[in-house]
Formats: C-alpha cells, sequence, structure tokens
C-alpha cells in the first residue's frame, strides 16, 4: 500500500513538472541612445518578473540597419528600431512602443535663418552610419539640394563629448533626461504651432513620409534649450523581430508587453500612454508579424458569427419560401376538389332528374349527359385542373353506377 502511494506520488510530480514551462529566452539588440537602452532595460526587467518570458541585451549596441542586419544574421530575435528605415522583406513588425522625436540641435552663434544656414560648414553628429537620424538629415540635405561635402559628420565622440559638434541631429524620446545631452545646444524650429495643418514644411515631411507625424515640443521641455516651442517631427520607435519567428511567442509577447504597459509609463511618463490596446500599425515600414495580427484580430467574430446574420436571414426566407410553397399547394388541392365536388352534384342531380315514370328519350339523354359529365372530368384531369386521387376515383364510381341504373 506504501508503495502504491508513493507511486502516485511520483506520477502527479512528474505530471505537473510535465505541464510547467520554461521561460522563452529572447535576446534584444542594445539600443545605443542612453534614453533607448534605459527602456529596454527596464522592459526586460519587467518581463522577467513573469515566468513566460526572459529579455536580455546583447552586449554590443546597435541601431538602424546595423540592428537589422545583425537581428537578420541570427545575432538577436528582437530589435528597437525607428520606424523610418527602408523596408526588409525578412523583417515584421511585432508592435509600436513610444514615439521618438527628431531633435535638431545647434550652438548659440550659428545663423539659423533657415536649414541650409544651419548645416553650412557645421560639423554634424547625426549617429552612426545607416542610422534613422543620419537618412533623416541625409533627405533634408537632398531636399535643399545642398552638397554633401557643405557639411561634415562627426563619427563618434570620446565618453559622448560634443565639445567639438556644431549642430546634433538626433531622434530621442522626449524626456527631461536628455536635458544634460543638449547642454550647450538650442533646438532648432521646423515652423510655427500655428503653421501645422496649414501647408508648412512639417505637413510636406508628413506627406512624403507617411511614417512621420509633426509633433511640438513644448516650451522649456529642456530648458534654455528651447525656451520657446519647437515644431519637428516624430516617428514611433517599433519592436521587430524576423518574419520566421514563431508566432505563438509573439502573440504572448504583444500580450505581455501590452499587459506592462501602465507599469512601463509609470517608469518613463508620457511615453507609454500614446498607444492603447488596439494600436495601429497600418503606417509599419514593416510588414506586420503573423503573431500580431492574430493578436489584433482576437477579438473579430469568427466566420461563422460574421456570417451568421446572413444565414438567419436565408434560414427565414427558405422557411417563408416553404411555407408559401405548402400554402399554395393546399390552394391548389382545395380548388381541385371544389372542381370535383362539382361533379359530384352534377352526377347526383342528373339521377335525381330521372325517375320510374321518365320515359326511354329523358333516360337516354341523362346517360348522354353522364357521358359528356365523364369526358369534361377526364378533360381536366389532362390538364391537370383535377387530380387523379381518391376523389376522382369515387367520381367514376359514382358516374358509372348511375349509368348502370339508368340502363
Amino acid at each position: 500500500m506504501i508503495c502504491r502511494r508513493r507511486a502516485w506520488w511520483l506520477a502527479a510530480f512528474f505530471l505537473v513538472a510535465a505541464c510547467e514551462r520554461d521561460p522563452t529566452e529572447l535576446r534584444l539588440i542594445s539600443p545605443p541612445l542612453p534614453m533607448d537602452r534605459e527602456i529596454a532595460q527596464s522592459l526586460a526587467t519587467l518581463l522577467a518578473q513573469n515566468d513566460n518570458f526572459q529579455l536580455t541585451l546583447t552586449s554590443v549596441p546597435q541601431t538602424g540597419e546595423a540592428a537589422l542586419d545583425a537581428l537578420l544574421a541570427g545575432e538577436a530575435d528582437l530589435a528597437l528600431v525607428l520606424n523610418y528605415l527602408p523596408y526588409r522583406a525578412d523583417v515584421a513588425a511585432v508592435m509600436p512602443l513610444y514615439p521618438s522625436v527628431l531633435h535638431i540641435g545647434y550652438r548659440a552663434g550659428r545663423d539659423v535663418t533657415d536649414a541650409y544656414t544651419l548645416l553650412n560648414n557645421a560639423r554634424v553628429y547625426a549617429g552612426e552610419e545607416g542610422s534613422s537620424s543620419r537618412l533623416m538629415l541625409e533627405r533634408i540635405v537632398d531636399r535643399l539640394h545642398m552638397p554633401r561635402d557643405a557639411f561634415s559628420y562627426v563619427e563618434r565622440t570620446t565618453g559622448g563629448n560634443l565639445d567639438d559638434v556644431d549642430v546634433i541631429v538626433v531622434f530621442a524620446p522626449i524626456s527631461a533626461q536628455n536635458r544634460d545631452q543638449l547642454a550647450g545646444f538650442k533646438l532648432f524650429s521646423l515652423g510655427q504651432p500655428e503653421d501645422i495643418g496649414n501647408g508648412s514644411i512639417v505637413d510636406a515631411a508628413a506627406l512624403l513620409n507617411p511614417t512621420l507625424r509633426p509633433f511640438v515640443i513644448p516650451a522649456s521641455t529642456y530648458g534654455d534649450a528651447n525656451l520657446a516651442a519647437v515644431v519637428t517631427v516624430a516617428a514611433d520607435k517599433m519592436l521587430v523581430t524576423r518574419n520566421d519567428m514563431d508566432p505563438a511567442i509573439v502573440y504572448d509577447l504583444v500580450n505581455e508587453i501590452r499587459r506592462l504597459r501602465p507599469a512601463l509609463a509609470a517608469n518613463s511618463p508620457g511615453l507609454f500612454d500614446q498607444f492603447d490596446d488596439s494600436f495601429d500599425v497600418s503606417r509599419s515600414t514593416f510588414v506586420v508579424h503573423t503573431g500580431t495580427q492574430d493578436f489584433l484580430q482576437r477579438d473579430e467574430p469568427t466566420m461563422y458569427e460574421r456570417y451568421s446574420g446572413v444565414a438567419e436571414v436565408l434560414v427565414t426566407l427558405l422557411i417563408a419560401l416553404a411555407s408559401a410553397g405548402l400554402a399554395g399547394v393546399r390552394i391548389l388541392k382545395r380548388r381541385r376538389k371544389n372542381r370535383i365536388d362539382r361533379f359530384y352534384a352534377d352526377v347526383i342531380r342528373i339521377r335525381n332528374s330521372v325517375t320510374a315514370e321518365s320515359s326511354a328519350a329523358d333516360r337516354a339523354r341523362a346517360r348522354q349527359q353522364l357521358c359528356e359529365l365523364q369526358q369534361t372530368a377526364f378533360d381536366q384531369l389532362i390538364a391537370e385542373q383535377l387530380a387523379a386521387d381518391e376523389s376522382f376515383q369515387i367520381f367514376i364510381t359514382l358516374s358509372n353506377d348511375v349509368l348502370e341504373q339508368l340502363q
């Protein structure tokens, strides 16, 4: 008995152990910007509190095209990139996380009449080659018809020192933590807030690049860097993966990040309240992953539910047609019954018209009327005005009996 009980306990233990699922390990490419890296680390910490996922950041920070190359090479499973990079067929969007805003800073004393004079003969830091900031700057330069040698890039700064930089161009989330990095710079505005929606340059940028949208940095957000409101553009920071990622994993990841959104918003106020539960990915540069599509369509009606109303109408119409058909059959039978009843009445009338005192001529005339009545009945039977049923047989039997009587 004791051995049997132990066997049951062991079986239950192994059953529970089999039902437990190891957390899914995912690798996220570490972003180079401190603010983005802090948000990524916060996401990894919050996911670690749940047994479903374990998110780790790579040791080498990468962004832009380099991050996508590392993702496709299998060096990581996820990447946090701006929704401004060129389309790639093997990259799929998981979900937008937060908006990233274009910051254009310049040293005091530079001519800021327009963007051309701002960049002319300037030493510009715009991130690494292939980054979204540099792609944006190059598009601005092309629109200004400005030669590329009119300014020079500062590739990297030692220890983050920006003392030898005249202009800084970078996509970054809105945060007070950026104030230290913008020390000594002023933010360049692409227009006035009241110009938005009236054909301004930011409207043109958003029209030509649907992934961008106008954005206003409120006055004094960065202290002396923007004493007045600054008009610029913003794009979504997208969490992307490879197309061959398991849809079930992506579905669970999206659901988990959505659940953790209040905690992320508490750590980074003003960022994660931009998207609701049914976030819009219609403007994504990359195709939407099938796992994300399944999540977004989780509340959509099934095929049966979608067409159940139409099916109910069709069934109702079929029932109505069937009822109308049955009613028509009944009416037709009733009309045929009424016709045969008139033949009955004529047979009885002819029989009653002949008595014992009737002459042979009267009897012959009565027999002639009965024969004509039978012929009329057969003609209507052929024309389907009478039914070949028991009522017709009764009429024939009755008329034949009367003929025998008259003989």
